[in-house]
């Protein structure tokens, strides 16, 4: 079993939210390829980043599913299509081999 997460910007680069709909998009993909979809959207986790010699910060929503079989011909194609939405040059969407008890 593998949980996958995703790591989505509640800003663009120029501070300006976006719009609801995208992350609304996400939630009605992931319910629909995954069967269901856990959304961590109350208190935003903030990432910082140090990269050529400053800080960057972003608000994060981050979505997680579960899956039997890690499908990454799936996966990679479905996150470069977030960048391109959400336009980043990289998003976070890990993930992690889990056990459950």
């Amino acid at each position: 079993m593998y949980v996958v997460e995703l790591l989505l910007p509640l800003y663009d680069n120029e501070g300006r939210r976006f719009a609801p709909c995208l992350h609304e998009k996400v939630r009605e993909t992931l319910i629909e390829k995954f069967g269901g979809v856990t959304a961590f959207t109350r208190a935003p986790a903030r990432g910082t980043e140090q990269a050529h010699g400053r800080q960057r910060h972003d608000d994060l929503i981050v979505f997680e599913v579960m899956t039997k079989q890690l499908d990454e011909s799936w996966w990679k194609p479905y996150r470069e299509s977030l960048e391109a939405t959400f336009k980043q040059d990289r998003l976070i969407v890990r993930a992690i081999r889990v056990t459950l008890l």
